[in-house]
């Protein structure tokens, strides 16, 4: 039994978001295909996702430097045990599906504070005398992307940084079986924005079944 986590970004359902209906396709495909899973949705919108910010790294420093948990400050311990829950959580998982939007080029920023939680020296990577190392080699991604205009190839592509981040930081986890699939250009053809997310659809339902 593999344990998925399916993680969205984005304020709306599936009822106004063409990248959560494309994701909400796949996930009831994939537990259709894969009774046996346990697939965990984590709606990041709806989640408490601390900044790591002047708390969190008093507090990290705290614990490093031999002090007890109960001697950090409500704070403190609020904010850094919440993202050991996180990375635990990201660790045990086998699988991953993201849904975002592209949002001036990037996904929304409680994507990346997300991803932040998760990036933790010794869980998800380490340090070595080679360099950096992943520690998640036997995991995989898919990365469900919906944009208006047209950014995974074309004259834009080379401007579009949320897959191209997300990719690249799975890989510096040692995610190497990472996909994507993409629903976009419905703002530029308005005229085929169904048949847009109809065909984006079809592909999310075939993927589900051997992903």
């Amino acid at each position: 039994m593999a344990k998925v986590l399916y993680i969205t970004a984005n304020p709306f359902d599936e009822s106004r978001s063409y990248g959560m209906a494309v994701g909400k396709a796949f996930i009831d495909q994939y537990e259709v295909s894969n009774p046996n899973d346990e697939v965990i949705h984590i709606n990041l919108y709806n989640e408490y996702i601390p900044s790591i910010d002047a708390d969190v790294f008093q507090g990290w420093g705290k614990l490093q430097s031999g002090s007890g948990f109960d001697q950090l400050s409500d704070e403190e311990k609020t904010k850094v045990s919440r993202l050991a829950e996180l990375s635990e959580q990201f660790v045990k998982a086998d699988k991953y599906i993201f849904v975002t939007p592209l949002w001036n080029l990037l996904f929304p920023p409680v994507m990346k504070a997300y991803l932040d939680s998760v990036a933790v020296a010794g869980k998800t990577f380490e340090y070595t005398a080679q360099g950096p190392k992943g520690l998640l080699t036997d995991k995989k991604v898919l990365h469900i992307q919906a944009s208006g205009g047209i950014y995974s190839h074309g004259p834009a592509a080379d401007k579009e940084m949320a897959h191209r981040y997300l990719k690249t930081l799975m890989a510096f986890f040692g995610i190497n079986d990472f996909q994507g699939l993409f629903v976009e250009g419905h703002d530029l053809a308005p005229e085929r924005a169904e048949e847009i997310k109809a065909n984006a659809i079809a592909r999310a339902k075939d993927a589900a079944i051997t992903f």
